[in-house]
C-alpha cells in the first residue's frame, strides 16, 4: 500500500506523536521556610525569631527533590509485622521501608521529639512547631511516634523516679529503631495505648486490669492483663497505658522489654489497615501479664495523662495546618504554570477566588496554631495558661475539621491529574481526616471546651481578652464577637449547641489574630468571607473587593 502523499516520508515511522506542553512540573528544590511568608512572620511574632536561620536551613533540606521523595517511598511501602522469627520465638517486630527510618532520623536529630524539654526557653515550642509544620508537609505519618515521644515527657514528670530513669534517653537526639531492650539504647521513643474495643474515647470504660507486684503506688510495678484495640506506633520502646488498678483507672509506663532482658508480653495481634497514615504502624495488642510501672497517682489516670493528650492535640493542630499548606502549595504551584482558555489559571478571576480562599484558610490555621505555641511557651503566665487550656481544644477541633474539605478543593484545582496516584493529592486527601479523629474527635473536643469552661470559668475571660485585643480594628469582627458574647450568656442547651459555639470561637480568634498581624488584604478578606451574616460556604465564594492577586502572590512557593 502506498502512503498518503500528504505525509512527508521522514515522518512515517516517528515514535513521537506530540510535544508535551502546557503542563506543570513537580514542586521541588524550594525552601519550605523562606517560601512561606506567613510562617516566617508567625515565628518572629510569637517569640522564636532567634531560630530563623536554623529554620531556613531546615526548610532548604526538606525541599530538595531527594528528600521529598522519602515521603513518597515511605507511603508506597507500608510497614509489615513479624510476630515470630523463623525459629518460632515471639518478636513482635514491625519492619519499615528505609525511607521511613530516614524521616524519623531527621525528626529525632533535629529535636522535633524533645527540644522544648531539653532546651527550654522563650519561643521553644514555637520553633519546634515550625519544624514540625515543615516536616509534616513532606510526610505526616512518621510524626505520630515523634509527637507521642514529645508529649510523654510532661506526664512522666508527675513521677520523678520514672522521669529520672527515662527522660534523658527519651529526649536524646539519637534515633535507634532496633527491637532490643531499652537498657542497650541511648535514644528511646514512646507510644500510647489507651483505646479499647468497648470504650473508644470513653477510656473510663477500659477493662484492662493492673495487678500490683508488690505494695503498689506511684512508680511501682504492676502486671497488666487485657487488650488495646488501637496502639499507635507499636515499634516504640515504651508506651503510656491506662488500666484499672485496685484504686481505679490509672496510668502506666509499659516497656517492650522487661528489665531482665526478656520480651514483655505486650503481643501485637495485627497491624491496622488504614485508609491514610500508611507509613505509620498502628496495631491491636493483648497484654498477658505485661510489666508496667504506675505513673502519677492511683485512680487518677486521666488526670495524669491529660498533659500528654494536650500536647498531642496541639500537634494535631500543627499537622493539619501543615496539610493545608502542603495542599495549597501544590494548587498554587500548578495554577501558576498551567493555562486554560488562553490565560494562566491563577490570572483567571474565578480560579483566583478559589485559590485566595484556600490561602485564607491556611493563614487562619497557622496564626491560631502558632499563637497556642506561644501560650505553651508562657504557661507560667496566667493568661497564657488559661488560653492554652481552652483554645487547644478549640483549635484542634476547628483546624482538623476544616482540613479534608481544604484538601479536596486544592485537589480540584489540579483537575483529573490530581486524582492520579502518582500525584501528591491522594496521600494528602487520605491523610486529611486523621487528625480530626485521633486524639479525640470533633464532639470530644467541643465537650472538652465546655468542660474547661465549667471547671475553670476564668478561661472564658481569657478568651475574650485575647479576642478583644483586636477591638476596633474591623467592624465585622466587633459585631461577630458581640454576638458570640451573647451566646455565652445563654446556657440553655449549650451541649446541643456546642459545635456552633466552638465554630464561632475559632473563627473569632483566627480573625482577631489576622486583623492584628496579617497584611490588610488577608485580614479584610478573612473577615468579609467568614464573619459576614451570610456565612462562608464553598471555597471560591469570596465577596467582591478582595485583593486576590496579593493574597495568592504572598503564598505561592517558587523553586529556587
Amino acid at each position: 500500500m502506498n502512503a498518503p502523499e500528504s505525509l512527508p516520508k521522514d515522518s512515517l515511522y516517528l515514535a513521537d506523536t506530540h510535544e508535551v506542553i502546557n503542563v506543570a512540573h513537580d514542586l521541588v528544590d524550594y525552601n519550605l521556610y523562606l517560601q512561606d511568608a506567613a510562617l516566617q512572620e508567625a515565628v518572629r511574632r510569637e517569640g522564636a525569631a532567634w531560630a530563623s536561620d536554623d529554620l531556613a536551613a531546615f526548610g532548604a533540606m526538606l525541599g530538595s527533590a531527594d528528600y521529598i521523595d522519602l515521603g513518597v517511598q515511605a507511603n508506597r511501602c507500608a510497614p509489615e509485622l513479624d510476630t515470630h522469627d523463623r525459629f518460632g520465638n515471639r518478636i513482635d517486630l514491625v519492619r519499615f521501608h528505609p525511607a521511613y527510618h530516614a524521616l524519623m532520623k531527621t525528626s529525632i536529630e533535629h529535636g522535633l521529639h524533645s527540644s522544648p524539654w531539653s532546651e527550654p526557653g522563650p519561643g521553644a515550642h514555637v520553633a519546634r512547631a515550625a519544624r514540625v509544620y515543615m516536616h509534616s508537609q513532606i510526610e505526616a505519618g512518621h510524626q505520630c511516634p515523634v509527637t507521642m515521644t514529645f508529649a510523654a515527657v510532661p506526664t512522666l514528670r508527675t513521677t520523678p523516679q520514672l522521669a529520672a530513669l527515662w527522660e534523658p534517653r527519651i529526649t536524646a537526639r539519637v534515633y535507634d529503631p532496633r527491637n532490643v531492650p531499652d537498657a542497650g539504647k541511648r535514644g528511646l521513643t514512646v507510644g500510647m495505648a489507651m483505646t479499647e474495643k468497648q470504650g473508644g474515647s470513653d477510656v473510663r470504660a477500659n477493662t484492662t486490669r493492673a495487678y500490683p507486684v508488690g505494695a503498689g503506688g506511684p512508680g511501682q510495678p504492676y502486671e497488666l492483663v487485657g487488650h488495646k484495640y488501637f496502639v499507635s506506633a507499636p515499634m516504640c520502646d515504651a508506651f503510656l497505658v491506662l488500666a484499672q488498678a485496685p484504686g481505679g483507672l490509672s496510668c502506666f509506663l509499659l516497656p517492650r522489654w522487661r528489665p531482665d532482658g526478656s520480651k514483655n508480653p505486650m503481643q501485637v495481634l495485627r497491624l491496622k489497615r488504614k485508609m491514610g497514615n500508611v507509613s505509620n504502624a498502628s496495631s491491636e495488642t493483648e497484654l498477658r501479664g505485661a510489666l508496667a510501672w504506675m505513673v502519677g497517682e492511683e485512680g487518677r489516670g486521666v488526670r495524669t495523662i491529660i498533659e500528654m493528650v494536650a500536647m498531642t492535640r496541639f500537634d494535631c493542630m500543627v499537622g493539619s495546618s501543615a496539610g493545608q499548606r502542603a495542599a495549597v502549595s501544590q494548587a498554587l504551584h500548578h495554577c501558576s504554570l498551567r493555562s486554560a482558555f488562553g490565560k494562566v489559571l491563577n490570572e483567571q478571576p474565578l480560579m483566583r477566588n478559589v485559590l485566595a480562599d484556600l490561602v485564607l484558610e491556611t493563614e487562619g490555621s497557622l496564626a491560631l496554631t502558632m499563637r497556642i505555641g506561644r501560650a505553651l511557651d508562657r504557661r507560667d503566665e496566667e493568661h497564657e495558661d488559661l488560653l492554652a487550656r481552652l483554645c487547644t481544644a478549640v483549635g484542634k477541633y476547628w483546624i482538623c475539621k476544616r482540613t479534608p474539605g481544604h484538601a479536596y478543593e486544592s485537589m480540584e484545582c489540579i483537575g483529573g491529574s490530581g486524582v492520579m496516584e502518582d500525584s501528591p493529592f491522594p496521600r494528602l486527601f487520605r491523610e486529611s481526616p486523621v487528625n480530626a479523629i485521633w486524639e479525640g474527635s470533633g464532639n470530644v473536643q467541643c465537650l472538652d471546651v465546655l468542660r474547661a469552661m465549667h471547671r475553670t470559668p476564668a478561661v472564658v475571660g481569657a478568651y475574650f481578652a485575647e479576642v478583644g485585643r483586636a477591638k476596633g480594628a474591623n467592624p465585622l469582627l466587633d459585631r461577630y464577637v458581640g454576638a458570640l458574647q451573647k451566646e455565652f450568656a445563654d446556657l440553655e442547651d449549650l451541649e446541643y449547641r456546642a459545635r456552633d459555639v466552638v465554630d464561632r470561637m475559632a473563627l473569632a480568634l483566627q480573625a482577631a489574630l489576622l486583623v492584628q498581624h496579617a497584611p490588610a488584604a488577608v485580614a479584610d478578606a478573612f473577615c468579609a468571607s467568614r464573619l459576614a451574616a451570610s456565612g462562608h460556604h464553598h471555597y471560591g465564594a469570596l465577596p467582591r473587593g478582595v485583593d486576590t492577586a496579593a493574597i495568592i502572590a504572598r503564598a505561592t512557593p517558587r523553586a529556587q
